[in-house]
C-alpha cells in the first residue's frame, strides 16, 4: 500500500537518498558522485526544510519512495537560501571557479552551484512565481503516484493563492518531459539549455 503525506524532519535522509537515486536526469547519479548528499542539499533537503508546507512524500510499505518540493515565490526563496541556507553549504565545500570547468567531476560541478546558484529567467518567473521539484524512485513510477504527489501539492498551493508554477526540466529527461506535459504544463520558448514548462493555477 502506498501514500502521500506531508513532509516530517524525520524523512530529510530519504529525501537526500532519492535526490541521488534520480539525480542524473531521472536515473541514478550514484556512480557520479563521491559525495552522495550534493544533489539533495540543491533540490530536496532546502525546500523541505525551508518551505516545509509546500512538502510532501510518498511512501509505500518499503519506506518513502518519492517527493515533491516546491515554494509559493521563488525570487523570495531564493533570498532565503542566501541568508539561511548557502552559507553553511559554502563553509563546507570550496568552489571549483578558479579551475576550468572542463575539468570539473560531477561534485565540482554541484559545488560550483552551490557558490554561484542559477537565477531562473524572469521571464519564466513573472507569470509563474512558484517552482516545484519532483522525484519517484523506479518502484513506484507508473504507478500513479506521481500525479496523486503533483494533485496533493497543487491543492496547497491553491489555498496560499499561488498563481502559477513553473518547473525546469533536463533536455535529456524524456520521461520527466513527458509527465509535466501530461500534468498539464507548457513549454515556455527560450534561449538556453534548460527547458522550462509552466502552468497557470486557478485559486481555491
Amino acid at each position: 500500500m502506498s501514500l502521500v503525506r506531508p513532509f516530517a524532519t524525520a524523512d530529510l535522509d530519504s529525501l537526500y537518498a532519492i535526490s541521488l537515486a534520480t539525480g542524473d536526469a531521472g536515473r541514478d547519479a550514484s556512480p557520479l558522485h563521491q559525495d552522495g548528499r550534493l544533489i539533495g542539499h540543491i533540490y530536496s533537503a532546502p525546500y523541505a526544510m525551508l518551505a516545509p508546507d509546500l512538502a510532501f512524500v510518498a511512501e509505500d510499505d518499503a519506506g518513502l519512495a518519492g517527493y515533491v518540493v516546491g515554494v509559493a515565490d521563488t525570487r523570495a526563496f531564493d533570498r532565503q537560501l542566501e541568508r539561511d541556507w548557502w552559507p553553511a553549504l559554502r563553509g563546507q565545500y570550496a568552489d571549483p571557479s578558479g579551475s576550468t570547468p572542463e575539468s570539473w567531476n560531477a561534485d565540482q560541478k554541484r559545488s560550483f552551484a552551490i557558490h554561484h546558484p542559477g537565477k531562473t529567467p524572469d521571464e519564466v518567473v513573472g507569470p509563474f512565481p512558484a517552482h516545484m521539484h519532483m522525484n519517484l524512485l523506479p518502484r513506484l513510477q507508473g504507478t500513479g503516484m506521481g500525479r496523486k504527489l503533483f494533485e496533493r501539492w497543487m491543492a496547497k498551493a491553491r489555498v496560499l493563492g499561488v498563481p502559477g508554477v513553473h518547473v525546469g526540466v533536463s533536455p535529456t529527461n524524456a520521461r520527466g518531459m513527458g509527465f509535466w506535459q501530461a500534468m498539464g504544463f507548457e513549454r515556455i520558448t527560450l534561449p538556453g539549455k534548460a527547458i522550462w514548462l509552466g502552468q497557470k493555477i486557478n485559486p481555491a
